[in-house]
């Protein structure tokens, strides 16, 4: 956090005085704050060569300061005040709903900042130089800094002090999150327990763990590995170097106090040292949430076996791999040339599946010994994140622009964070020349962004990087083994598990008032990877183990991004794709300089025995292990780079977190004929039609299908023509009918009348409220009588009904922005054509809706239509901590949800990414 100015300290001391006298107002000055050993500079002179043109444009909510004082946040508590720059990117992201449509080159920056390289001398708002070899100077319209070393170990230093400046609680907050003992440093609030619950399972490690991940990038990944952790080193002491003067200062994030680590009096207390480590435990928070890929095999084994119960054997198995959709021929593909790559695919002679015995799956306690406030009911379920798979790219050859050069709209979604997990920089120094977005704690890098002359950006790929494995379960003695062994067979011998364990326990503070309480967290670890299930099999006691193939390597990747950041190394789309390569987690790249767009799928994709099913559980047995399997550092074959999808010059790429190529299987359920990746190809490919594609226009694109309803642009027509295949003669059934018709024909838009009115236009807004009622009525109505209750629920739990944007119940929560990513959409489309007689690629094993009659169906979409119709806005949208029952575009809204102190407001819906550019390089090098 940079040192408050006097008049807002002057403005807070008054605020505390009369509010929180308390706490003590003579500590809540801060003492003044180092200015840093060298000179400022006059000028920022960008001496390094950019080639964008200012055609380079960047974006990322709420703002570039994530660090309040302690007076900052009691005057922001008081009165309502922010800090400079913790929002002032907001507004401007969110006015791209009402602006976009009279969008045009030259009005592009009033939506997004400059991204040049550089500072103009007159836009200079502070310059600090923390070591004699870096300069840290930040903008005014933004407070982006811009670190420019004149030795690498200065570049990295200054990477690691402007993080600390901008992200020292957040960075702090995530170390521990990975580490699995978040709650007692922040407190037991829910939100909290989950954080820990869900992640440290999925990458629980010892601090030797942690250590022989730094070691290994060290030594084992040459000149490239030791530069890293140099840099990796240099950043940290960058951070410790700002933790101690801010500390000793007295302008370190307030939170600090508020939680009990410093004592706001005395300034006795200490934020604990940076280590290395450190950025192993948030790489694997990252990589969980945004890298993985894979997985739930478990459940997708239940799911099989529920539809083998219903319809026997042949036939069950028939019903649910035409849910399961591995390579439905009607998705959308971001390689849509025709060109294969085929991966995970299922085995024409399966081999090694390890189906469990039906009602024997239990899964692995990991909460033991609660006491005080984690012994509460509410405690019992916290909730837990979800993995996140989401962001998107459009990018436009330039055989189809209007330049002649490449388009690029591209950027992640993050979700909604104040301050977010990203935060923007510029890296200038020996070998790195970058602006950008990177994760706080782990920015030594730009990880998404721009160089010189060239931009790049990812979305999650969710390929199955990850597999499941039943260990038979073994006693050492010789005895009879149970579910509860601790035991397992290893390669014919039996083997202990390993224990890992976390002793949590937390008390009360001003910052979280949950009552103190304590628990321990459990698990178990193997050469197969973490205990997540236990059951039989053929009456057998057998563990289930899921392994990352990412898993003992969370920041091995880090060789990728040093070359992304490398102008001697990416050239052109080539070398760019030679650089992803080295990125073990499961992400689509996307590229772009003056003469090519690019992409490549990056991940570490393991090398299946013969015969096994991905889609899965496999028996834990050496003869279905990947191939050159170690388990001591989880390493194994992968698949060469040639195998991954990737193209260079396609004449238009878009990925939603859609299907990347054909033969590359999906991961999971969800990837059929509809997906949210439609909205994007279905405005891009138009525009490619027609030529002269500029940025405006796939600005455009972009913006118009983040405030548009899937359901209603891509499936209300069949619906409706399901409705008109007889005459109407219900008049509540005509209404609805006649209503969610006009908001067809007005473009299916979730939008404000007006910038602020903060309604959706009158009649938009019934058959928005309608449609959101509607959707999971119809989606039971047509498929829990054919499929039968159990099969029904079983596949729900492999994929969600719905995630429309106000569909708190659906993978990303409430208030999340990220929608339609979720859904049983292609599911009704494949089954209302059939019964409507279109054709169907790739159809569902049976019909479903009304039995498989149009006539039946007709009478069921009525039924269910009828009933939403007469849903009242407070039944379809009630309250929750953030708006009151019936507010619909409320219930759509963004809420930058809180990591410290401070709020914001919310913001219209987009779904949309959280960090995104705008680029169109007109020159090379």
């Amino acid at each position: 956090m940079r040192r408050p100015t006097t008049h807002a300290r002057a403005r807070t001391r008054t605020a505390v005085a009369t509010t929180l006298i308390a706490l003590g107002a003579a500590l809540l000055t801060p003492a003044a704050a180092a200015s840093g050993a060298g000179a400022p500079v006059p000028r920022a002179v960008a001496d390094y060569a950019d080639y964008c043109g200012q055609q380079c444009s960047d974006i990322l909510p709420p703002g570039q300061s994530g660090n309040a004082t302690l007076a900052q946040i009691l005057a922001h508590k008081a009165f309502g005040t922010l800090p400079a720059h913790t929002s002032d990117q907001l507004a401007r992201y969110d006015s791209l709903v009402a602006g976009y449509p009279g969008l045009t080159d030259a009005k592009v920056n009033d939506f997004f900042n400059d991204a040049s390289f550089g500072v103009p001398a007159d836009q200079v708002e502070s310059t600090t130089s923390p070591r004699s070899d870096v300069t840290i100077t930040r903008d005014k319209k933004s407070g982006v800094p811009h670190i420019k070393g004149t030795t690498r170990y200065g570049t990295s230093f200054g990477a690691g002090y402007a993080a600390a400046q901008d992200r020292l609680w957040q960075m702090d907050l995530f170390r521990h999150v990975g580490r699995g003992d978040l709650t007692p440093f922040a407190g037991g609030a829910l939100a909290n327990q989950g954080l820990e619950q869900q992640f440290w399972p999925q990458a629980p490690y010892t601090e030797a763990d942690l250590q022989a991940q730094v070691d290994r990038i060290r030594t084992a990944e040459g000149e490239r590995g030791r530069l890293a952790m140099e840099d990796a080193q240099a950043y940290i002491d960058g951070i410790n170097a700002y933790r101690v003067k801010s500390k000793n200062g007295r302008y370190f994030p307030g939170e600090y106090v508020l939680t009990g680590h410093i004592n706001s009096i005395t300034n006795a207390g200490e934020i604990q040292p940076f280590k290395i480590t450190d950025l192993i435990a948030l790489a694997s928070v990252v990589g969980g949430l945004f890298g993985g890929g894979g997985g739930g095999e478990v459940q997708s084994a239940l799911s099989l076996l529920s539809a083998q119960q219903t319809y026997g054997l042949e036939e069950g198995t028939r019903v649910w791999e035409s849910f399961r959709q591995r390579e439905d021929p009607e998705a959308v593909l971001t390689v849509h040339d025709g060109t294969s790559f085929p991966y995970a695919q299922k085995p024409a002679a399966p081999q090694g599946a390890a189906l469990p015995d039906a009602g024997s799956v239990t899964a692995e306690q990991l909460v033991y010994d609660r006491t005080g406030s984690a012994a509460t009911s509410a405690a019992a379920n916290p909730p837990k994140p979800v993995k996140q798979s989401m962001s998107n790219a459009l990018l436009v050859s330039g055989a189809k622009t209007a330049s002649g050069h490449p388009v690029a709209v591209f950027g992640p979604q993050t979700g909604y964070l104040a301050p977010q997990l990203l935060m923007l920089q510029e890296l200038q120094g020996p070998g790195i020349s970058a602006r950008g977005a990177s994760f706080a704690g782990v920015s030594m890098y730009v990880q998404l962004g721009r160089g010189q002359d060239y931009a790049w950006s990812a979305t999650s790929a969710g390929q199955d990087i990850t597999d499941t494995f039943a260990v038979d379960l073994c006693e050492p003695g010789g005895g009879t083994p149970t579910k509860a062994s601790t035991s397992y067979v290893y390669r014919g011998a039996c083997t202990p598990m390993e224990k890992l364990e976390h002793t949590n326990t937390w008390k009360s503070s001003v910052a979280d008032p949950t009552p103190g309480g304590s628990y321990r967290m459990r698990v178990w670890r193997t050469n197969y990877g973490i205990v997540t299930h236990r059951a039989t099999i053929a009456g057998k006691p057998v563990a289930y183990t899921a392994l990352r193939s990412t898993y003992r390597h969370e920041a091995d990747s880090i060789i990728g991004f040093q070359m992304f950041n490398d102008p001697s190394y990416v050239k052109d789309a080539r070398t760019f794709q030679e650089a992803a390569r080295h990125i073990g987690y499961a992400f689509n790249w996307f590229y772009a300089d003056s003469r090519e767009a690019a992409y490549y799928n990056s991940g570490s994709n393991p090398v299946r025995a013969a015969g096994v099913d991905a889609a899965l559980p496999v028996r834990g047995e050496q003869g279905y292990e990947w191939r050159g399997f170690d388990p001591a550092a989880n390493t194994a074959d992968y698949t060469p780079p040639a195998e991954h999808p990737q193209s260079i010059g396609q004449d238009y790429y878009i990925s939603w977190n859609n299907k990347q190529a054909k033969g590359y299987a999906a991961a999971g359920f969800g990837m059929g004929s509809v997906h949210r990746g439609d909205l994007l190809d279905q405005r891009v490919k138009p525009l490619v039609a027609a030529g002269g594609v500029t940025r405006a226009k796939l600005t455009q694109a972009m913006a118009d299908a983040a405030v548009t309803d899937l359901r209603a642009e891509n499936l209300l027509p069949e619906l409706l023509a399901v409705l008109r295949s007889a005459p109407v003669t219900d008049p509540a059934v005509g209404s609805a009918i006649d209503k969610l018709a006009a908001w067809q024909a007005a473009g299916t838009e979730r939008k404000e009348t007006a910038p602020g009115s903060k309604t959706y236009a009158h009649a938009d807004a019934d058959a928005i409220r309608i449609m959101d009622a509607w959707w999971p009525l119809l989606v039971e109505a047509e498929f829990k009588p054919g499929l039968g209750a159990p099969l029904y629920d079983a596949l729900r739990a492999s994929l969600t009904i719905d995630e429309a944007p106000n569909a708190g119940h659906g993978p990303t929560g409430s208030h999340a922005g990220s929608a339609f990513q979720y859904g049983w959409w292609s599911y009704v489309d494949k089954d209302l054509r059939t019964l409507l007689g279109r054709p169907v690629s790739g159809p569902l094993a049976r019909p479903y809706c009304g039995g498989g009659s149009l006539a039946g169906c007709r009478d069921t979409m009525a039924a269910t239509l009828k009933q939403a119709a007469a849903a009242t806005p407070a039944a379809v949208y009630p309250a929750d901590g953030t708006c009151a029952a019936g507010n619909q575009w409320c219930a759509d809204s963004i809420v930058q949800r809180p990591v410290g102190g401070l709020a914001h407001p919310q913001i219209n819906w987009q779904n949309r990414p959280t960090y995104q550019q705008v680029v169109e390089f007109p020159a090379h090098r």
